[in-house]
C-alpha cells in the first residue's frame, strides 16, 4: 500500500513515488503541487494567504503563497527533479462566505489563486490544471507515481484534473 503523507494547512510536503500527498479542507486556501513526471517526484503545497507582506505575522512561510512556494520548489528540486519538467496543478479558492459590502481583501480565496499563478509564471512553471473558486471546500490529492490531482468535494462529486 502506498504511504499516504497528509499536508496541513499552512504546512507543505514533497516525496516521492509511491507517495500519495493529501490536503484536507480547502476553502479559501489553495492547494499547490509541483510534479517531475519522469522521475515521479512531486510536492503539495496548502496556502492560507497570497502575500506574507501583508500578514501581521509572517512566522510561517508556508501559509504565505509568495514564500511557500519557492520552499517547496527547492525541496522538490533538492529531491532530484528536474526544474524544466516540472508541472503544476492548483485547486481551491473558494468564496466560503458572502458579504454584503465585499471588498477586495475579502476576496481571500480569488486573491490567493492569482497569486499562485502569478508566481508560478514567474518561476517559468506550467499551470496544467485549475480547479478555483466557487463557494464550496475541496480535499486536494496527488499520487506520485501517476501524477493525477485528485479533487473532492461534498457537493460536486470527486475528479481528477
Amino acid at each position: 500500500m502506498p504511504e499516504l503523507i497528509r499536508v496541513g494547512m499552512a504546512d507543505y510536503k514533497v516525496g516521492k513515488a509511491p507517495a500519495t500527498l493529501i490536503s484536507y479542507g480547502l476553502g479559501s486556501c489553495i492547494g499547490v503541487s509541483l510534479y517531475d513526471p519522469q522521475l515521479k517526484i512531486g510536492g503539495l503545497l496548502h496556502i492560507m494567504l497570497p502575500d506574507s507582506k501583508q500578514a501581521r505575522s509572517s512566522d510561517n512561510p508556508a501559509k504565505f503563497a509568495d514564500t511557500g512556494l519557492p520552499l517547496m520548489l527547492e525541496d522538490v528540486l533538492k529531491l532530484g527533479a528536474s526544474r524544466s519538467r516540472l508541472v503544476a496543478k492548483i485547486a481551491g479558492g473558494a468564496q466560503m462566505f458572502a458579504f454584503a459590502n465585499a471588498t477586495d481583501i475579502m476576496r481571500v480565496g480569488a486573491r490567493n489563486a492569482e497569486a499562485i499563478t502569478k508566481l508560478l509564471q514567474e518561476e517559468h512553471i506550467p499551470l496544467k490544471a485549475q480547479d478555483v473558486g466557487g463557494t464550496y471546500g475541496r480535499t486536494v490529492s496527488i499520487d506520485l507515481n501517476t501524477g493525477l490531482y485528485t479533487v473532492r468535494t461534498i457537493a460536486k462529486g470527486e475528479k481528477q484534473i
